[in-house]
C-alpha cells in the first residue's frame, strides 16, 4: 500500500510539473509598457500584445488559434478600440473600424480566388 502511495503522489507531482511548464506566458517589461506572449495549453501562441504599467491594452494585439493560424487583429490606445480591427473566420475577413471604442464601419469580405501569380511556365 505503501508503494502504490509513493508512486500515485509522484506520478501526481510529474504530471502537475509538467502541465505548468507547457503553459508559461511570458511578460516582458519594455519601457512603458510591458509585452505579453499568452500560451494556449498546447504550447501555440494564443496572443500577442502590449500592456501599460497600469495594466490596460494598449498598441496592436494579435489573436491565434490552438493550430497557429491568425484569428484577429486588433488595436488598442490606453485600453481604447481604435482603429480597423480584421477577424479571420475561414475564407471570411470582418474588419471592424473603430473610434474611441465606438464602431465607425464594418465590411467583409470573402476570398474567393486564391490564384498565386508565378513568372514560372
Amino acid at each position: 500500500m505503501k508503494k502504490t502511495m509513493i508512486f500515485f503522489v509522484t506520478a501526481l507531482l510529474v504530471q502537475f510539473t509538467c502541465a505548468q511548464e507547457q503553459n508559461k506566458n511570458q511578460y516582458v517589461a519594455t519601457g512603458d509598457t510591458i509585452q505579453a506572449t499568452l500560451y494556449h495549453d498546447n504550447g501555440m501562441v494564443a496572443q500577442t500584445g502590449f500592456y501599460t504599467k497600469a495594466n490596460v491594452l494598449d498598441g496592436v494585439w494579435i489573436s491565434y488559434d490552438v493550430k497557429g493560424n491568425k484569428t484577429a487583429v486588433a488595436s488598442y490606445d490606453n485600453g481604447v478600440k481604435v482603429g480597423t480591427w480584421l477577424f479571420y473566420q475561414g475564407e471570411t475577413i470582418k474588419e471592424v473600424s473603430y473610434n474611441k471604442s465606438d464602431i465607425t464601419q464594418v465590411k467583409t469580405w470573402t476570398v474567393s480566388n486564391t490564384l498565386v501569380v508565378s513568372n514560372r511556365p
